[in-house]
């Protein structure tokens, strides 16, 4: 389940530059910590904090609120794409993510397990709470507000869980700033392809593992679609990160826990409330594949992603999440809605930073065959051979990036998925 901090508003309507230095634990968190009492262990530590947190005042929790706001202005000060913070893993430290490499930043101070479990109970309303303890994890949106209109407001994405007895929180910094569709480098052939004016229905999956730039990428193909053509988009995610303004599309922004109860209920509503796209935060389930399939068999054009290194994983993985008796038939559904699957990954750069390296399935007539004959390994060698249709592999493209001097041969081996057919290129 998924809830949204104080419904995607700024926290507290105060800029985090006058919130309390983030390298002195607030003296009250401090105090109630203190007096908690010693024989309490594991959950009931935790449950007890949080009832001193429903004993707060109004006042209170917005300066301890305050408090993660000061980091999450750290954060986005220094460029970072993710932070730790919680847990006895991260040694009392806070831990941020720049350019690739998560490190702990000793001038942001040293929290206690039992401190940094109080303050992130601070963030959770009671609904939150519940989620947190009947889940073990809860997942939401942030958003702090630094002055200046839409570019002085930052949203974040949230997952608060249990970590051994303990709380802990990993925060994602969603981008201020949509990609144009061009700056991604798609075949001219791919990119009219994700345009609804040129196809209309058929689904796109968006692959990669978490912080591949995934979202990123969706973002740039939703926006360049809300300004083609006049049509309605309809965007379901947990949570929703980057808030899209209605341009020539209308673009509603439904987000589970809070707007919807799950993917699969948002997908059925969506069948009624006149969609022309249909974006899917992510088939992490057969219960919403199948609605994703359904909704796609409709008629509709469908974006997606999942968890996966490669087009072929991809296709696969889908197909593995049915029980066998099952998996024919979703084969062949499968093979008739899929329209491209791009796997990506976000690789170190020569000089410093990090870039997209991709690889792009166009599903020809020979792709589609070959899902239904359940023969996916031979997909690999159409998108080898099929640049003239946009299709390229991931080796491929991480030699046109070594060719370019933008990452070390020794950077592409080490993102390669097929390493020998890189080495064949590098030879």
């Amino acid at each position: 389940m998924n809830a949204t901090f104080h419904e995607s508003q700024p926290s507290n309507g105060h800029a985090p530059a006058a919130s309390p230095s983030p390298a002195e634990v607030p003296q009250l968190c401090r105090e109630i910590v203190e007096r908690m009492p010693r024989a309490l262990q594991g959950d009931a530590r935790i449950r007890h904090l949080s009832e001193e947190v429903q004993r707060l005042t109004d006042r209170d929790r917005l300066a301890l609120s305050d408090h993660l706001d000061a980091l999450l202005h750290y954060m986005i000060r220094i460029g970072a794409s993710d932070m730790d913070f919680g847990g006895p893993a991260v040694n009392e430290y806070v831990w941020f993510r720049v350019d690739g490499d998560k490190k702990p930043h000793e001038r942001m101070g040293t929290y206690t397990v039992d401190q940094a479990s109080f303050l992130l109970l601070c963030q959770l309303n009671r609904r939150q709470s519940d989620v947190l303890f009947d889940n073990c994890a809860v997942d939401f949106s942030r958003t702090i507000d630094l002055g200046g209109g839409r570019e002085g407001r930052h949203r974040f994405r949230c997952s608060l869980y249990f970590d051994y007895d303990q709380l802990a929180i990993s925060v994602r910094a969603i981008t201020n700033e949509v990609r144009s569709i061009k700056s991604i480098g798609f075949h001219p052939v791919i990119e009219r392809a994700l345009m609804f004016r040129q196809e209309r229905d058929g689904l796109t999956l968006v692959t990669g593992v978490t912080g591949s730039g995934k979202s990123t990428t969706l973002d740039a193909i939703i926006d360049a679609n809300n300004k083609d053509i006049a049509a309605h988009i309809v965007i379901i995610g947990h949570p929703i990160e980057y808030m899209h303004d209605s341009k020539r599309c209308i673009v509603r922004h439904r987000e589970v826990g809070k707007d919807v109860r799950s993917f699969k209920d948002g997908i059925v509503q969506a069948l009624r409330q006149d969609p022309d796209m249909v974006v899917i935060g992510e088939m992490r389930d057969p219960t919403t594949i199948s609605s994703a399939l359904e909704i796609t068999d409709s008629g509709h054009k469908v974006f997606s992603t999942l968890h996966t290194s490669s087009a072929v994983e991809s296709i696969d993985r889908i197909i593995a999440e049915y029980p066998p008796h099952e998996q024919e038939r979703v084969r062949n559904r499968l093979a008739d809605v899929l329209r491209c699957v791009i796997s990506q990954k976000l690789c170190p750069k020569i000089g410093g930073g990090r870039i997209l390296a991709k690889e792009v399935l166009w599903m020809l007539p020979s792709a589609r065959a070959a899902i239904k004959n359940n023969n996916t390994p031979e997909i690999y060698q159409m998108m080898w051979e099929g640049g003239s249709h946009g299709e390229i592999t991931m080796e491929q493209d991480l030699f046109r990036l070594v060719r370019q001097r933008l990452i070390t041969p020794d950077t592409a081996m080490n993102y390669a998925n097929n390493k020998r057919r890189l080495q064949q290129l590098l030879a």
